[in-house]
């Protein structure tokens, strides 16, 4: 862990946050007054049934959804108060994300996809940063493949460096080993675990995988959108126990 990026630092932190859809008779309430800390340096899963709201949060985390209610920091600046271009710009330097889908450019190269953020930005990667993020997530080989010519774990490897070589904030990641066989998911969260090690980042996942969850150093569980625990140390074991009990205690979740 970096000498700036210590437990008692805050990366990201929801107040009171609430998400409703609709409205009237058909409204949905995703999120229910939520009120949540992410440590800087550390690495958290978030999990819960089926609807408990836990892709809600993470995008609103993220500012690629907005609250209804409540209010959402990253480091010290408010997301609400943010116009759309100061958002668009906090997204594009303090934030990474790896995402299920991989969502690489298929005519760009996997250098070229890694560093694509920084180029629409107009910024020079840091060349010793960017070696550091290659060489961990072991593409130095891979560097001129195009995403047909990669393995589906590799293109999520090139995901990975991608979120990670700009130095972000925080990386959000949600459902990162969704369409991965367990061989390659476990590759991709060793990376993952390896850079909040290693570079002191702060990962937040949304995953539905218990084994996936045991990578992270907390678990915080979801349920009727509120935060229901939070499991420290996470095991496999341990998370599918949690969970099997709050689907006993939830059995109507589903939206």
């Amino acid at each position: 862990m970096t000498e700036l990026q210590t437990r008692t630092d805050v990366a990201v932190r929801a107040e009171h946050a609430t998400k409703v859809y609709g409205t009237g008779t058909t409204a949905v309430t995703a999120l229910d007054d939520v009120s949540l800390e992410f440590p800087a340096g550390q690495f958290t899963a978030i999990m819960g049934p089926s609807g408990s709201g836990k892709s809600t949060l993470l995008h609103c985390l993220a500012g690629l959804d907005t609250l209804t209610s409540g209010k959402v920091f990253v480091g010290d600046a408010e997301l609400g108060r943010l116009t759309d271009r100061q958002l668009t710009l906090l997204r594009r330097d303090r934030i990474g994300f790896v995402f299920q889908a991989f969502n690489l450019m298929s005519t760009l190269t996997a250098g070229e996809n890694i560093t694509l953020p920084m180029t629409l930005a107009g910024a020079a990667p840091d060349r010793d940063w960017l070696a550091s993020v290659i060489e961990r997530t072991g593409l130095a080989g891979r560097l001129g493949h195009r995403p047909a010519e990669l393995s589906g774990g590799q293109q999520q490897r090139v995901a990975v460096a991608r979120a990670l070589a700009s130095r972000p904030q925080i990386v959000f990641a949600d459902e990162p080993t969704g369409n991965l066989d367990s061989r390659s998911g476990g590759e991709v969260l060793g990376f993952l675990r390896g850079a909040r090690e290693e570079f002191g980042q702060t990962i937040a996942m949304v995953t539905h995988d218990p084994v996936a969850a045991s990578f992270a150093d907390t678990a915080v569980f979801l349920a009727d959108g509120r935060v229901v625990g939070v499991l420290d140390r996470p095991t496999a074991a341990g998370v599918l126990d949690y969970l099997a009990n709050l689907e006993t205690a939830h059995p109507e979740e589903g939206r």
